[in-house]
C-alpha cells in the first residue's frame, strides 16, 4: 500500500535520492514550502499513450431509438410524478 509523505524543501534537497526511490515504489511524495504543498515528486513515464481517434469505429452500436426518452423518465426529472 502506498504512503503519503510530506517533506520540506530543505529535507528534499538533503534526501532527493531516497525520496525518488520512495516515489518509484508508489509512495506519494509532497514537498512543502512554508507548511503548504508546493511540489509533487512523481516517477517519469517515458512515452505517454497517444490518442488514436476512431480506434473503436465499428465496435459501438447505437440503437435506433437512443435519442427518444420515455415520458415517465422525463416526468421524473421534471418533478411531475
Amino acid at each position: 500500500m502506498s504512503e503519503q509523505l510530506h517533506v520540506t524543501l530543505q529535507e528534499a534537497k538533503a534526501q532527493l535520492f531516497q525520496l525518488g526511490a520512495r516515489a518509484w515504489q508508489g509512495d506519494r511524495v509532497v514537498i512543502t514550502k512554508a507548511g503548504k504543498p508546493y511540489l509533487d515528486l512523481l516517477p517519469h513515464i517515458d512515452t505517454p499513450q497517444t490518442r488514436k481517434p476512431g480506434r473503436l469505429k465499428g465496435r459501438i452500436r447505437m440503437p435506433a431509438d437512443f435519442d427518444r426518452t420515455p415520458e415517465d423518465i422525463i416526468e421524473g426529472f421534471e418533478g411531475r410524478f
